[in-house]
């Protein structure tokens, strides 16, 4: 992965939804947060409450409906930088093979084909995939097939990687491994990388900086700095340090899921 100097800068950004009927949606409130180059920053937050919105706005899929969204080099503005994209669909495309997939964003750059192989090759064994290439994404588990979208998502060397929801659609056992695999090759590269997540555990062994939000319209509730060793492991949720972490983040978070859950039943009443 690509290593930058590149700050994100998200600047009093509130984003609505127009609606066809009723009234609009406010997804988002005067968010104010950096992104700095070579950390890990987690966001965390009840359902619906604007994380993935955030993180499109980011990626440049979104534009805001007020506020703005810089990129920064020692405090100067300069162009977006490379990014790639791991959704929580696996989102492979079937008539492909492993290393056919993977490889496909380098065929789209152009790249002659002994390159792209080569690259396509090397990623996939950084994901603990080699023997596969010649697969099926309906040859492979759950767990596999996203480890082939971190594949095809590593392999364009982003300067930053953005990260919604990599693991939810995972069993809780497959998760844990990948969240180890993920936490190991972001930690040797160095890579600035931006993580959506519903699971606190997830966060702490991923992140740097953690961001909680509230409950929609969303906003920043609290930053909070993860000081744990790394590598981080399983090993590290054993940790009093971890456990501290983890009751301040579900305290900050109870409250704000129980918001939205009064705001989604008085939705539904409507």
């Amino acid at each position: 992965m690509g290593v930058t100097a590149t700050t994100i800068a998200i600047d009093g950004v509130g984003l609505t939804f127009p609606a066809k009927v009723g009234a609009p949606t406010r997804a988002l409130n005067n968010v104010t947060c950096r992104f700095e180059p070579g950390r890990v920053t987690a966001i965390i937050g009840p359902s619906g409450c604007g994380k993935s919105t955030l993180l499109q706005i980011a990626r440049g899929f979104l534009e805001p409906t007020h506020g703005r969204l810089r990129f920064l080099e020692n405090g100067a503005a300069t162009e977006r930088p490379k990014m790639s994209t791991v959704w929580q669909a696996f989102n492979l495309f079937p008539w492909l093979t492993v290393i056919e997939n993977v490889a496909f964003g380098l065929k789209l750059a152009a790249l002659p084909k002994a390159d792209r192989l080569a690259r396509a090759r090397k990623a996939i064994g950084a994901v603990d995939l080699t023997g596969f290439e010649d697969r099926y994404p309906r040859q492979l588990s759950g767990g596999m097939r996203q480890r082939v979208g971190l594949a095809r998502a590593l392999v364009m060397d982003p300067d930053i990687l953005l990260l919604d929801e990599p693991f939810g659609a995972l069993d809780a056992q497959t998760r844990l491994v990948l969240q180890e695999q993920l936490a190991a090759l972001v930690e040797a590269s160095g890579t600035t990388a931006l993580l959506v997540t519903h699971s606190i555990e997830e966060a702490i062994l991923l992140a740097d900086t953690i961001l909680v939000m509230t409950a929609r319209p969303g906003r920043i509730a609290d930053e909070i700095s993860v000081d744990l060793a790394r590598p981080r492991t399983l090993a590290t949720t054993h940790e009093p340090g971890y456990a501290a972490l983890f009751d301040r983040i579900y305290g900050l978070l109870r409250d704000e899921v129980m918001r939205a859950m009064v705001i989604e039943t008085g939705v539904a009443a409507q």
